[in-house]
């Protein structure tokens, strides 16, 4: 006959090895919670795009443009745009260069192009632009490249006006259009109307 202790010990084995059982089970079912939850993330989860680094560059800091129309004697006459800074050379370049016949000294490669400015480049013996930008010997002053003096010597332009309009090509850049100079304090359309056939730009 088994005494109490062993059959304490009897009941208590198979006891022993279904608790161990049910644990074992939980832990199973635990992992296999996990990786089914690991699965369904990495299947729902969204694509992620790709971005390429331009170094912070935005539209808002492209740099600005010039539109120039490249005329007369280059290889591929038209319409070019080209970077704010410009140089005659960078338009002529960018039209093919000087055609057959061009006159390559009346154009001043070295000025700064502007926004909306025709450049016509001639052929030898055609009338072209001198080195200031004006057409070559006609006498009219280039409001871009002339000093006091020379503005002093246009009617009803003195000292104090021609001083007015230096200031004004210092502070908004070259003078694109004769009609400028209606933004110079103290000119109106009467004077525009008496500088008009005196003067270039």
């Amino acid at each position: 006959m088994s005494s109490p202790e062993e059959h304490r010990s009897a009941v208590a084995s198979p006891r022993a090895r279904l608790g161990l059982g049910a644990a074992i089970v939980v832990v199973v079912i635990a992992l296999a919670v996990t990786v089914a939850i690991g699965v369904l993330r990495s299947s729902s989860s969204p694509v992620e795009a790709v971005t390429i680094d331009r170094g912070g560059a935005t539209d808002a800091a492209a740099p600005a443009s010039v539109f120039v129309h490249v005329s007369g004697a280059v290889n591929s006459p038209g319409l070019y745009v080209l970077d704010d800074g410009a140089r005659v050379i960078d338009a002529v370049a960018a039209a093919g260069g000087f055609a057959a016949g061009a006159d390559e000294a009346a154009v001043n490669l070295a000025r700064a192009l502007s926004d909306g400015e025709q450049l016509v480049v001639p052929l030898v013996g055609a009338p072209g632009e001198s080195s200031s930008g004006a057409p070559a010997g006609d006498g009219r002053v280039n409001l871009n490249t002339a000093d006091a003096a020379e503005l002093d010597t246009l009617p009803r332009i003195g000292p104090a006006m021609a001083e007015r309009i230096i200031q004004w090509r210092e502070a908004n850049g070259r003078f694109t259009s004769v009609e400028d100079l209606l933004a110079v304090p103290g000119i109106g359309d009467k004077m525009l109307e008496s500088l008009r056939d005196l003067v270039a730009v």
